[in-house]
């Protein structure tokens, strides 16, 4: 019997934070402020980006036998995500990233991927009866691109929705593009996969209007504190963000579709499920650190119920989505 669950494939890194003045160049040495490692990973942030978020989630991972692994399965479990099939190796270490966090929130990022890049589509079929329980599969870049399309596959033959997360940004076939049901690029991954830069509203309209030439039934460009453009039906629309205070940027993206994918599988329409994940992930930049940054429902739905709606630029083109 199919369940409200949420079935994630993908990374899992430990985070290593120094807060900087200002992001180094090249060849530049920067005196940092303080230092904090935190859970992170595409996947594993976005699979307790969603379990916080109130979906019962499945995560489909691979850390290696060391210490940092122990650390982040046992955050997995802590926040009531499904481990079985959360895959341990002993011929890599588990992912690691190094980040940069400016004054100004920004940030800079190098990821060395271990673990993460043994995960293979035989681990995806071994999650088979876990996928055929859940409605949404939830995959991003930072695992094999192998790995990612079989799991792709097996999600459409059993009738998943399929969430694509196009990050970190690199060329997708349109066979794997076309078997997703909603994309979500930012501006620089949207521009990646179509060539368009984006620097106002009509080049997103323009690069969703390409992405969907491909195939793809719903695109959502998030487009940081202007909100996410959604290109759905005959229907686009820029469904806006809410004004916070900013602290650190890293996992914004993560926690945005891990709220989605939440929201999706209780069954809000679109542009709800879209403004939820507004809201999670406004709330995310307000705090240091990846997973530690991803808030809880009940946070979620008191920051939606104490705001004033966010401004609805409105349709773009179309008729009602």
């Amino acid at each position: 019997m199919r369940s409200n669950g949420v079935v994630v494939v993908g990374s899992s890194n430990t985070d290593m934070v120094i807060r900087v003045k200002h992001l180094p160049r090249a060849g530049e040495t920067v005196l940092g402020g303080e230092f904090m490692t935190a859970a992170g990973g595409k996947g594993a942030n976005q699979a307790v980006a969603a379990a916080r978020a109130g979906a019962r989630v499945s995560f489909v991972a691979c850390l290696g036998r060391d210490s940092l692994g122990d650390r982040a399965l046992a955050g997995f479990i802590e926040n009531g995500i499904e481990v079985s099939h959360v895959t341990r190796t002993a011929d890599a270490a588990s992912g690691a990233a190094l980040i940069f966090v400016s004054r100004h929130g920004e940030n800079s990022i190098a990821v060395a991927s271990g673990a993460n890049d043994r995960l293979s589509p035989t681990h995806v079929r071994r999650a088979r009866l876990a996928m055929l329980r859940a409605r949404v599969l939830l995959v991003q870049l930072e695992t094999p691109r192998a790995t990612v399309e079989a799991a792709v596959r097996l999600a459409v033959k059993q009738g998943m929705l399929v969430i694509l997360n196009p990050a970190p940004a690199r060329l997708l076939p349109n066979r794997l593009l076309r078997l997703v049901s909603i994309l979500t690029p930012n501006e620089a991954e949207a521009e990646s996969l179509t060539g368009i830069k984006i620097e106002d509203q009509t080049d997103a309209m323009r690069a969703a209007k390409a992405l969907r030439s491909r195939g793809i039934p719903t695109v959502i460009i998030t487009m940081g504190a202007q909100g996410a453009l959604v290109s759905h039906g005959t229907d686009t629309e820029l469904v806006g963000s809410f004004k916070v205070r900013t602290v650190d940027t890293t996992a914004a993206g993560d926690v945005f579709n891990g709220a989605l994918a939440a929201a999706l599988t209780k069954g809000r329409r679109l542009h709800d499920a879209v403004r939820f994940a507004n809201a999670a992930a406004a709330l995310s930049v307000t705090s240091m650190g990846a997973q530690p940054s991803a808030p809880m429902l009940p946070a979620i739905e008191r920051f939606i119920a104490t705001r004033s709606k966010p401004r609805r630029v409105g349709r773009l083109s179309g008729h009602g989505m």
